[in-house]
């Protein structure tokens, strides 16, 4: 009875690392920027074209601010500054 190996990969080939630079928050670097609903362009950037909110590792943000990003852009949304879909194409 033969019996398969649980784990490893088989033909598995090494990767390189590649460096990648670390991400900073915007909003931490910048004292005078402040997270505002009211501030569209700035939450603009935070949202796919289909208007769903970019995660924080792929954006950089730090945990904080991504949380109050988060909480302006669903405001936002509430009094129809921005849209819940996705941009209309203009």
């Amino acid at each position: 009875m033969a019996y398969k190996r649980k784990g490893g990969r088989q033909g598995s080939t090494k990767r390189k690392k590649t460096f990648t630079r670390r991400k900073v928050c915007r909003f931490c670097a910048d004292k005078e920027l402040k997270v505002d609903y009211k501030e569209i362009k700035t939450l603009r950037n935070f949202l796919t074209e289909r208007g769903k909110i970019i995660p924080r590792r792929i954006y950089g943000n730090c945990a904080k601010h991504q949380r109050q990003v988060t909480e302006a852009i669903k405001r936002a949304r509430q009094i129809a500054l921005l849209p819940y879909a996705g941009y209309p194409h203009i």
